[in-house]
């Protein structure tokens, strides 16, 4: 940690007050056997916490009861806000929603499986009166997974590491706490294919690591299994960073030296008198081999075209069915990335 953090942006810290008003993201995708849970263990942190306190629930188009259950607990209680999209838009987007309408000091991220102990915002607000901009939580064990699981995950961050951004934390999924200033510049980025663990880091700002022990889902099924994890690996990677396309450079590199070594097999067994079927080895070998460079080598080009086209018809990012217990929708819960950027100039 003392080695990541030396090459990180030297800040000077500022002490601050414990935020006069926390606001508390939880994205929600079919979660009905979750929410009684959740609300049990809402509840006592919200009494824990000095400090004004909103919880915004974003149902991501659910189609499980859960509606149901977040609606009855906002009822009653009008801290409880519910943001309820008009579709499944995924995980990413409805955790920038979620952020979209918060309006604390502070912002804290967990997701409704209870694996990320709430009593560990605490540790986060002590980080934050020190002067961090993000606080995040590091996983130093995972309990209830299966090693297949875990081996998957510890690979996933460090090939997310190399091939996204450097200094992206390891073993950190999007349990932390933001300051208002570190968000608002993060909701100007509208981008449609969002990574928002490598966002948050990209920002800069000071950012420090509180590690913990996660816990057990404590009902329902993941929402994150292998394939989800292998497809987001995959979107980050094509919408955050170039490096595949370097990897296809290296492809062709690579392509171009294996036909090489068969030109020059070829040379040698036409000298030395080696048995060989004419033409047929070198042919087939060499084929093979430029081919796949090729189509793979088109398919990442592809991939890239095919997010720019995406990204250019300046879509909102989501859209909100309904509200409860919410004033009103934020500007940027309907902004494009050319209203964000309008915005900027304008405050600039």
């Amino acid at each position: 940690m003392a080695e990541a953090q030396a090459r990180d942006t030297y800040h000077i810290l500022q002490p601050r007050p414990s935020p006069a008003s926390l606001s508390l993201v939880i994205p929600m995708y079919n979660e009905e056997a979750i929410v009684h849970f959740l609300r049990a263990e809402v509840e006592k942190f919200m009494r824990e916490v000095p400090a004004d306190m909103e919880v915004i629930l974003v149902n991501d188009g659910s189609s499980d009861r859960t509606i149901d259950g977040i609606v009855a607990w906002a009822a009653e209680d009008r801290r409880i806000k519910i943001v309820h999209l008009s579709r499944n838009f995924g995980h990413q987007i409805a955790l920038t929603a979620g952020l979209d309408y918060a309006t604390g000091d502070a912002v804290a991220v967990i997701d409704a499986d209870l694996q990320d102990p709430l009593p560990v915002i605490h540790q986060m607000i002590e980080r934050y009166r020190e002067g961090y901009d993000v606080v995040y939580g590091q996983r130093a064990a995972r309990q209830g997974e299966s090693v297949a699981f875990k081996v998957s995950a510890w690979v996933f961050y460090r090939v997310m590491r190399f091939l996204i951004y450097k200094r992206l934390p390891l073993d950190t999924g999007d349990f932390r706490l933001i300051s208002r200033e570190c968000l608002d510049g993060l909701k100007s980025m509208r981008e449609t294919h969002r990574f928002l663990r490598g966002m948050v880091a990209w920002v800069g700002y000071p950012q420090v690591a509180v590690k913990y022990q996660r816990a057990s889902r404590v009902a329902g099924e993941t929402k994150y299994p292998l394939r989800k994890l292998l497809g987001l690996a995959w979107t980050a990677a094509t919408s955050f960073s170039t490096v595949p396309l370097q990897i296809s450079i290296v492809l062709g590199l690579i392509t171009g030296l294996l036909g090489i070594e068969e030109g020059t097999r070829a040379i040698l067994a036409s000298l030395l008198g080696w048995y060989i079927v004419p033409g047929w080895t070198s042919l087939m070998v060499v084929t093979s081999i430029i081919g796949s460079a090729l189509l793979i080598s088109v398919g990442i080009l592809g991939q890239y075209v095919g997010k720019i086209y995406e990204q250019s018809k300046d879509r909102p990012l989501y859209f909100v069915s309904r509200t409860f217990n919410v004033a009103g929708p934020p500007i940027s819960a309907i902004m494009t990335r050319s209203d964000a950027m309008a915005e900027i100039h304008e405050q600039s």
